[in-house]
């Protein structure tokens, strides 16, 4: 089991075409689930083994007080469940239901590739792109830290050097790379300094945002070998 990434207290609403189901992810190894209506409707409390598959995707097993036994694959990426239960008569039931969250877990791992690198390339354009400093709040942890000696610490400093960005600075994302909850993202930046630079950034990502960053710059020279930066790498 994966405790530290399983959203334990989120509670989510499973719609199926039968019925719906809401799920109370109560513990690592404990749910209670509520049918409200229909041929099913019952609430219990059963204990559960989670498996993390990666990618917040994980498999929930159980077995109910009436013997029944159940499997569910909970994808939190897509938002949705597919379930696999068996019946005390042997019936075997497959469904899939779209989950609508209902109230938040206190922290969700950060954790998911994806959804990480994501986040990671939607705030270097947003800032050393588009120059939305509005974006800031959004992306970025109110305590972000930074470890780049050259910029202050802190959101609002951040926000501050997007305002006054120069309308010539341009980023460029390339090859992303993403495990656990850091993301490293190669990319080209173009008016940051008198030539284009080459750098590499990397964030860790604490509850959806950006919580603490580092980077390594270099400038761009022509090279023998081939050159430091395509834009195309990152496809």
């Amino acid at each position: 089991m994966s405790e530290p990434s399983y959203p334990v207290g989120l509670v989510v609403e499973v719609a199926y075409p039968m019925f719906s189901v809401t799920l109370h992810l109560e513990a690592i190894d404990r749910i209670r689930f509520v049918i409200a209506d229909g041929p099913f409707a019952r609430e219990e409390t059963v204990e559960t083994q989670v498996v993390d598959l990666g990618n917040n995707l994980f498999a929930v097993s159980w077995q109910e007080a009436d013997r029944a036994t159940v499997v569910n694959v909970q994808n939190f990426d897509a938002g949705i469940v597919n379930s696999y239960a068996t019946l005390p008569d042997g019936t075997l039931l497959r469904n899939e239901g779209k989950m609508t969250v209902r109230r938040n877990a206190g922290a969700i791992g950060d954790h998911s590739p994806h959804r990480n690198k994501a986040l990671v390339i939607d705030a270097m354009t947003s800032l050393f792109q588009r120059h939305d400093a509005g974006s800031v709040e959004r992306l970025y942890a109110a305590d972000y830290r930074q470890h780049n000696p050259m910029i202050p610490q802190g959101r609002e400093a951040l926000r501050a050097i997007v305002e006054n960005l120069d309308k010539s600075v341009f980023y460029e994302p390339g090859i992303v790379l993403a495990q656990g909850d850091m993301v490293a993202i190669h990319g080209r930046i173009r008016g940051w300094a008198p030539a284009p630079q080459i750098v590499v950034d990397l964030f860790r990502i604490q509850d959806g945002k950006l919580a603490e960053h580092w980077d390594v710059l270099q400038q761009e020279v022509g090279s023998a070998s081939g050159a430091m930066f395509d834009p195309a790498e990152g496809k």
